[in-house]
């Protein structure tokens, strides 16, 4: 169970700032996790985020809290990052961004140039901090293509968010596994290691990169040791060169 808020639908700045306020404490009074849509908007006004992380600092909540989507970031200047950065940072907050539902919706209202309307994401993985991918809509009004394919989600942020590179490659499954666990507090739960609960899937690929280029498929879920699902990889039956 989380507590949950999005102060940027409130009416004035000073009822978003105590809608932080209070589902700290709510989260705080009944041992739940924090998860805030804060700040899903292109507007660059919109810095929730900052109560946010103050008051997960303040609260000593910390890497309990996780602010999804905080595409305004997006819309951010450098100098005013450079200093909310170093908050974000001493906060230990978690941050979840939804590439294909915020590639649709941000940056509607612009002509050209047409933000990219996604938060930070690179630059907050290379300061060292949490940050997972997602996809929060499933054939719903805000997006309609949603089908629970995180490889694809995957595959989307990396394009979106200019994170091409072979370093970025080789650990981008972490954008959607570890990260992702270490967002939701699995703690000693997840690990693929003796005495942890068997949960995985296996997919086909020798790596990060290859599962990634191929779009691999699951060949196996399991779930507390139990085997849910088998599944063969795609086999070419013929083959005809035109040369």
């Amino acid at each position: 169970m989380q507590s949950a808020a999005s102060p940027h639908f409130e009416f004035t700045r000073e009822l978003g700032e105590q809608s932080m306020k209070l589902v700290t404490e709510l989260a705080q009074k009944y041992n739940r996790l924090v998860d805030v849509h804060c700040d899903e908007t292109d507007d660059p006004n919109s810095r929730f985020l900052e109560v946010l992380a103050y008051e997960a600092l303040n609260s000593g909540l910390g890497s309990r809290v996780t602010a999804s989507h905080t595409t305004a970031m997006g819309s951010y200047d450098n100098a005013y990052c450079s200093r909310l950065f170093k908050l974000l940072k001493k906060s230990e907050i978690n941050f979840i961004s939804c590439p294909t539902e915020s590639i649709h919706l941000q940056g509607r209202f612009d002509s050209y140039p047409k933000r990219r309307g996604l938060t930070r994401v690179k630059e907050l993985n290379e300061a060292g901090m949490n940050v997972c991918f997602g996809q929060d809509s499933i054939n719903d009004p805000w997006y309609s293509l949603g089908n629970g394919k995180l490889l694809r989600t995957l595959d989307f942020g990396l394009h979106i968010c200019h994170m091409m590179g072979r370093k970025d490659f080789e650990t981008s499954l972490d954008l959607i596994t570890q990260n992702s666990a270490k967002t939701l507090s699995l703690g000693d739960k997840y690990a693929i290691e003796v005495g942890k609960p068997a949960h995985f899937i296996l997919l086909d690929g020798e790596d990060d990169y290859t599962v990634l280029r191929n779009q691999s498929d699951v060949l196996m879920s399991v779930h507390q040791g139990k085997v849910l699902m088998k599944k063969r990889g795609a086999e070419v039956t013929e083959k005809h060169f035109l040369w």
